[in-house]
C-alpha cells in the first residue's frame, strides 16, 4: 500500500498554516502528494477556472499549457465530474468519468497531459464559501491509477478543506476591508481587484471620485481612455512578472486615465497584504487612484507623491527626463557624483524603469496632466 496515512494526517493539520499565509499552500499540497505517492496537486474553482491557482512546481508547466490551449473551457474532468461531486461524491477518479481507458487518452486534455508524462487523476471536492472547489491530484503513468482505498482516505481530506478554505476567505476578506479601510482613513480613494480585472471591494472616497470616463459597473473598472484600459489589462496579464513588490509597499505600477472634461486619474498598483492572498478570494491587487482634478500640486510634489520619491529624488528624475547626466546634476545641483548615482538609481526602481527614455516618457505624461 503505497498511501502513507500518518503524513496525510499531518498535511490535514498543516492546513492551518495556509489560512493565515496563503503562501504556504503550496508545501501544504506537496505534503499531500508525498503522502499519496502522487506527483503533483492544484487547486481548481468548479466554475471559473483561472490560472492564479496553487499547484506544485512538478505540475507548474501542465497547468500553463492546460490555460494556456483553452483546456480548461471544456474540461471534461469538470463537465463530467462536477455534476457527480454536487451530488455529493466527496473524490473521484479517471474511473468515475471514462468508460474505458482508450477513451480517456483520446481526450484532448489526456493528450496534453500525456505528452508531459501525466495520466491518472483524481479530485478531492470542498466547499469555500458558496464555490466548489477541487483539490486534483496528478499522476504519472507508472505511478498507477488511484486506488478504492485512497479515494476513502482522501474523502477525509474534504471536511478539512472545506474549513480551511471557507476560513482562508473569510479572513482575507477582512485583511483586504481593513486594507481599503486604511486609505479611507487619508482619504485616499481605492479598489481590490482580481487579476482577471475583477473588481471585489472599494472604499468610499473611490466611490467619490467616480463619473462618466471612470467608474466601476458590473464589477469591471470602466475607464473611457481606451490607452489605460490595455495598460491596466497587461499589467493584470503579466502580475506574475512584473508586479513582484513587497506587500505593504507605496511603490507600484503607474497608470494614468485621462477623462474627456476632466483632468486624469493617476492608478497605482500594489500588491494585496499576505492573508488577502487567498486563493478562494481571489485578491491580487490594491488599486489607489488620485484625482488630479483635486489634488494640485507643483511637478516636484507630484513625482514626489506619485513614486514615492524624496524631494531630492524628484528633482534628480526631473533632470534624468531632460537628458541630463548624473555628472551634469551632480554639479547643478552641488552634490557627490556617488550621492546622485544612488538617487539615480532609486528613481529607476521606484518608477519601475530601466533607461533614461522610459523615464521621460513616463514623466512627460505627468506634464501633460
Amino acid at each position: 500500500m503505497r498511501l502513507d496515512f500518518e503524513q496525510l494526517e499531518r498535511s490535514k493539520a498543516r492546513l492551518g498554516e495556509a489560512v493565515l499565509d496563503p503562501g504556504q499552500w503550496i508545501s501544504v499540497l506537496e505534503d499531500i502528494c508525498s503522502a499519496a505517492a502522487t506527483s503533483g496537486a492544484g487547486l481548481l474553482q468548479s466554475d471559473v477556472r483561472t490560472s492564479d491557482v496553487p499547484v506544485t512546481p512538478s505540475v507548474k508547466e501542465a497547468f500553463q499549457g492546460y490555460f494556456a490551449a483553452n483546456l480548461h473551457v471544456e474540461d471534461v474532468r469538470a463537465i463530467r465530474g462536477v455534476p457527480l461531486l454536487l451530488s455529493g461524491r466527496k473524490v473521484l477518479r479517471d474511473q468515475d468519468l471514462f468508460s474505458c481507458e482508450r477513451e480517456m487518452l483520446e481526450n484532448p486534455l489526456y493528450r496534453h497531459l500525456g505528452q508531459l508524462g501525466f495520466q491518472w487523476w483524481s479530485a478531492i471536492s470542498f466547499q469555500a464559501g458558496p464555490a466548489l472547489w477541487a483539490l486534483a491530484l496528478q499522476r504519472k503513468r507508472e505511478e498507477g491509477a488511484f486506488e478504492e482505498h485512497e479515494l476513502k482516505a482522501f474523502a477525509l481530506l474534504s471536511e478539512a478543506l472545506t474549513e480551511a478554505a471557507t476560513l482562508s476567505h473569510a479572513v482575507g476578506r477582512q485583511v483586504l476591508l481593513g486594507s481599503l479601510g486604511a486609505f479611507d482613513s487619508i482619504n485616499e480613494p481605492a479598489l481590490s481587484m482580481t487579476s482577471m480585472g475583477r473588481v471585489l471591494e472599494l472604499n468610499a472616497a473611490a466611490t467619490e471620485i467616480f463619473d462618466t470616463d471612470f467608474r466601476v459597473h458590473n464589477n469591471r473598472l470602466y475607464m473611457r481612455d481606451g490607452r489605460a484600459t490595455r495598460a491596466l489589462d497587461a499589467r493584470l496579464a503579466n502580475s506574475d512578472r512584473e508586479l513582484r513588490l513587497r506587500p505593504g509597499s507605496r511603490i507600484g505600477n503607474i497608470i494614468v486615465a485621462r477623462r474627456e472634461t476632466k483632468r486624469p486619474i493617476v492608478i497605482k498598483l500594489l500588491p494585496v497584504p499576505g492573508a488577502a492572498r487567498s486563493p478562494f478570494l481571489g485578491a491580487r491587487f490594491i488599486l489607489t487612484l488620485t484625482d488630479l482634478e483635486v489634488v494640485r500640486k507643483s511637478e516636484i510634489e507630484l513625482l514626489a507623491a506619485i513614486f514615492a520619491l524624496t524631494v531630492a529624488e524628484a528633482k534628480v528624475a526631473r533632470l534624468i527626463a531632460a537628458g541630463w547626466s548624473p555628472e551634469m546634476i551632480a554639479d547643478d545641483l552641488a552634490l557627490s557624483r556617488e550621492t546622485v548615482r544612488n538617487q539615480v538609481k532609486a528613481v529607476f526602481s521606484k518608477t519601475a524603469t530601466h533607461r533614461q527614455n522610459e523615464l521621460a516618457a513616463l514623466i512627460g505624461q505627468m506634464r501633460n496632466l
